[in-house]
């Protein structure tokens, strides 16, 4: 059985979560409190958890392993664009909101962090499919 399409009025304050769990594992004031691990490796895993979103957002009905793989590649993508440097590019870069959607420079670690976050995408979705998929429980039968 296949489960219905995802909730987008869930999906929207899920976002937000994510983006502010991203922005908030990169900042200075976060630091301190978490571990280096965290600060280095997070904000890329949960980049590729929001192109996941976004993939599900705009296609409700998308199956997760293609959700994944979407996500996955639309990440390794603009990671391996990072190599390109132009004028007009690394202009968008420079901008706050182009480094945070493009990047600004290459780091191979971030293609495992990218893996990651499509896996724990993937497997938060599919627990959220099987949940839903379940028949509610029978009613014990009381009479006699």
């Amino acid at each position: 059985m296949r489960p219905g399409p995802r909730s987008r009025a869930l999906l929207l304050p899920l976002m937000v979560l994510v983006v502010a769990l991203g922005l908030g594992s990169r900042s200075a004031a976060a630091r301190p409190f978490l571990p280096g691990f965290v600060t280095d490796y997070a904000g890329d895993a949960l980049w590729t958890v929001m192109v996941y979103l976004c993939l599900v957002f705009a296609l409700p009905r998308l199956p997760v392993r293609h959700a994944a793989a979407g996500a996955l590649s639309l990440s390794v993508l603009v990671e391996l664009s990072q190599l390109v440097h132009t004028p007009w590019l690394d202009a968008l870069r420079a901008h706050r909101l182009g480094a945070l959607v493009l990047g600004r420079g290459f780091l191979a670690s971030d293609l495992v962090c990218y893996a990651v976050g499509a896996g724990l995408a993937a497997g938060v979705d599919r627990v959220r499919s099987r949940h839903r998929a379940e028949p509610p429980p029978a009613e014990p039968d009381t009479h006699p």
